[in-house]
């Protein structure tokens, strides 16, 4: 509080008093060093670089405040659901660090009138905010350190906008979701199960993969398939949304998969109109040169020869 009050006074004659005073009514305290949370609201879509010509943007702030945020939020939820188990406790923390959640956190707290972007990019681009709030996570772990982030989480997000207890009950669909996103762009999407066994108290248990375009992109275990399946499903978001390396590796194993299908039924094609002309031809009769034979021939000679009514030319 006395820190609060001392940097307030400081304040008041810096340049950026705005910008600092804004972060303020966002975090409950001042930032120390403003420059990162200024990065963690720059979409990439603005291509501004730095003075040494790097690109200047929020990813990985980003990438930093996923994990920053995976281990608070662990942390919270494994203190408050005491003696649960540990696929209640993943779910929990997944449903509060999916991107629709998040996405919904940065609005409530105002964080989606200060990202920066590309008009062009706000239309296709859902989840903006969503990772602009991950990356704001990050230039607070930054700025001041793992328990200023918690403290942040639990006073201003989890007292004011989720009740754990609620989001735990709430059903989230992760197999849903990767069809959904399946659909959207056109990539072919397989559960299959790899083993069964029992745990360590007798318990069947099921183990389930998750193939895009026949690459592996997570598995799951569970007490029922659907729960193994939902495990994987959620494995496959999180990888799709982080692993770039994997996202290129599906786009082209696609583009391969989707040649090969074209060839084999151009193939199909050829020996199915191979096979029809083939029919056709069996069934068309060998056209013959017709001569009448020798003895029809000379019948007919002597008919007219010994036939007194036959007439000739001479009469």
């Amino acid at each position: 509080m006395l820190r609060n009050q001392i940097d307030k006074i400081r304040l008041l004659f810096h340049k950026d008093r705005e910008s600092y005073f804004c972060f303020y009514k966002i975090l409950g305290f001042f930032p120390r060093n403003i420059r990162f949370y200024e990065q963690a609201l720059l979409h990439k879509s603005t291509s501004i670089r730095s003075e040494k010509g790097r690109p200047l943007n929020n990813e990985r702030l980003e990438f930093l405040g996923d994990a920053i945020l995976d281990a608070i939020v662990g942390d919270i939820v494994y203190k408050h659901f005491e003696g649960r188990r540990e696929g209640f406790l993943t779910n929990t923390r997944s449903k509060i660090v999916q991107r629709e959640t998040l996405n919904k956190l940065a609005v409530e707290i105002g964080l989606d009138k200060l990202v920066k972007y590309s008009t062009r990019s706000s239309s296709h681009n859902s989840y903006m905010y969503g990772n602009a709030f991950e990356a704001f996570i990050g230039a607070i772990y930054l700025d001041q350190g793992y328990e200023r982030c918690k403290q942040f989480m639990e006073k201003k997000i989890l007292k004011n906008y989720i009740d754990l207890d609620k989001m735990s009950r709430k059903e989230v669909n992760f197999k849903s979701k990767l069809i959904e996103w399946s659909q959207k762009t056109k990539m072919e999407v397989s559960f299959e199960l790899i083993e069964q066994f029992l745990d360590q108290d007798y318990n069947p248990m099921f183990h389930t993969e998750v193939r895009i375009e026949s690459l592996s992109a997570g598995t799951g275990t569970g007490y029922s398939k659907k729960e193994s399946q939902q495990n994987a499903a959620q494995m496959a978001l999180k990888k799709i949304k982080s692993d770039e390396a994997f996202k290129e590796a599906i786009e082209t194993a696609k583009i391969q998969n989707h040649a090969a299908k074209e060839n084999v039924a151009t193939e199909e094609t050829q020996i199915v109109a191979e096979e029809t002309s083939a029919v056709e031809t069996s069934e068309v009769p060998e056209a013959t040169d017709y001569t009448e034979p020798a003895d029809a021939a000379q019948d007919t000679v002597k008919s007219s020869e010994t036939n007194p009514h036959t007439l000739t030319l001479d009469d």
